[in-house]
């Protein structure tokens, strides 16, 4: 019983300050367990807030990943050649260092080429303190670099877990004329960069028309108006391009538009019957008009080495006269010549856009003409391989877009109701706004504000907005920029993805605002 009780009273005695906890312990009974720290208990992610909307977005628990001062971007070894661009241009934006083929550590953004999958789609995951963006190509690398840069942008983070991602439609971009209205290398480099943050994939360059021609030329100097860019403006725009994964699609309009050509060489001037000349329009039948503009098409296309080129066609004036025929005889007796007895004005001009197609093809660009230069009826067509630039069905010539699509052939879409930003909005054309394009418009939406079937979707392979300078002096660059910031990203969001978008105008428009 003593030993009972002094083994009671010692249990019961307070520790001395500072002694081990163990002198209590009896012997050979295990030590009593700190108290656990707290996990973090984290919600599950949302989806990344960007323009245009990710398409999928796989949730997790975690902190997500923002840029740390010691962070890099890194490149999978191997893949330093083709990917040294994008990360160099991330970590500058980002305020990162760029770690080269380092093996990737905490906090880090690691790209690689990788896996099979669509064109220009990728994968980003979050997880673990870091970013690894993948894709089957470098464009598709170079849009998860947007999307981190983003969600940086629009939260200050990018949430834990996985983006899929890839566009609705391969072409996807800006028009612009710069033969009306001169615009700027800078000007036109920083639509590049507005572009490439919007996953916008091609611009378009209209760099001839009535007006002027607006780009050096060796082999015609006298057709080069005043403004224009040099050849080494345009080297420095399509490198950047490149860089930035744009096509740059150049535009030698003909037979019409060619106006500033006209001016310097008027015996190439398409004549009616009665003497009188025909606005910017060239005389298809004489061999020395072919000559010249073959000359010109031969001489840009190692300046633009991208993969598409636009030929034209559109509002030959000639045709647009009640009786072609009887109005130019020679370009009558020009058809019948090469076609045949029962052969119009018409196929003479089918027959210019072919011949002029058969220039450009042996470079292997894609090809390209406005939907008005494709005529029905004919005793001759356009060669199958020209995709269809669908803009009007008010034009001589135009027909509905289900005629072109019932043919089997290609269109991309510039509707003139909802994608023509025309300066001075003549001609009842009025300035596009992002909302109609964001809540009505679709890549099926081709002429006017109906749709075509869905089961034509494939055929449609895209959309641009186009910027016209019919009243050059009725806005500025800047203008002019501001004016098609908006329906540019709406356009962004739709051509990336068809579906119905889940954010509404107003907050789509806060957070192309806040990007």
């Amino acid at each position: 019983m003593p030993g009972c009780s002094a083994a009671s009273d010692e249990a019961r005695a307070p520790a001395t300050p500072g002694s081990a906890s163990t002198a209590a312990t009896p012997t050979g009974a295990a030590p009593v367990p700190p108290a656990p720290t707290p996990t973090p208990s984290y919600p599950l992610s949302t989806a990344p807030r960007t323009i245009p909307a990710v398409r999928e977005h796989v949730p997790a628990r975690g902190p997500g990943w923002k840029p740390a001062p010691d962070a890099r971007v890194v490149v999978a070894q191997g893949d330093a050649a083709a990917l040294s661009d994008e990360a160099k241009l991330l970590a500058g934006e980002l305020g990162l260092k760029y770690g080269d083929s380092a093996a990737p550590r905490a906090g880090d953004v690691e790209l690689s080429v990788e896996g099979a999958g669509k064109p220009e789609s990728y994968t980003l995951t979050v997880k673990d303190g870091t970013v690894r963006i993948k894709g089957p190509d470098e464009a598709g690398v170079f849009y998860g670099t947007r999307t981190l840069k983003q969600a940086v942008k629009s939260a200050g983070s990018a949430p834990e877990g996985t983006v899929n991602d890839a566009p609705a439609k391969p072409q996807r971009g800006l028009n612009l004329d710069i033969a009306r209205k001169h615009f700027t290398p800078d000007w036109i480099e920083d639509r590049l960069r507005e572009m490439a943050d919007l996953k916008l994939n091609q611009l378009g360059l209209h760099f001839s028309d009535d007006q002027a021609f607006r780009i050096q030329s060796d082999t015609h100097p006298e057709i080069v108006s005043t403004p224009h860019l040099t050849k080494a403006q345009v080297r420095g725009i399509t490198a950047l391009a490149a860089r930035l994964h744009i096509t740059v699609v150049p535009e030698i309009d003909s037979p019409g538009h060619l106006g500033a050509v006209l001016r310097a060489h008027p015996d190439l001037q398409l004549r009616d019957v009665q003497g009188k000349a025909v606005k910017g329009a060239v005389d298809i039948s004489n061999p020395a008009a072919a000559k010249l503009v073959n000359e010109l098409l031969r001489e840009y296309q190692p300046l633009f080495p991208g993969g598409a080129w636009h030929l034209g066609a559109d509002e030959y004036q000639a045709l647009v006269y009640r009786d072609p025929q009887a109005s130019f005889p020679q370009l009558a007796r020009a058809a019948q010549q090469r076609y045949g007895p029962s052969a119009r004005v018409q196929d003479l001009a089918t027959g210019w856009l072919d011949d002029r197609a058969d220039t450009v093809r042996p470079s292997g660009k894609a090809l390209k003409a406005w939907n008005d230069g494709f005529f029905a009826g004919g005793v001759t067509s356009a060669a199958k391989d020209l995709q269809v630039e669908y803009w009007t069905g008010k034009e001589i010539g135009a027909r509905p877009p289900l005629e072109y699509l019932r043919e089997g052939r290609k269109l991309v879409n510039l509707n003139d109701e909802y994608l023509y930003y025309v300066l001075g909005e003549p001609n009842e054309f009025t300035y596009p706004t992002g909302r109609r394009i964001y809540e009505e418009w679709t890549p099926l939406v081709l002429r006017g504000t109906t749709p075509v079937p869905a089961s034509y979707g494939n055929q449609i392979l895209g959309g641009r907005l186009a910027v016209w300078a019919d009243l050059s002096g009725a806005q500025t660059q800047a203008q002019v920029a501001d004016g098609i910031r908006l329906p540019l990203a709406a356009l962004s969001q739709k051509v990336w993805d068809s579906r119905t978008p889940q954010l509404p105008w107003s907050g789509f428009q806060a957070l192309a605002d806040r990007l």
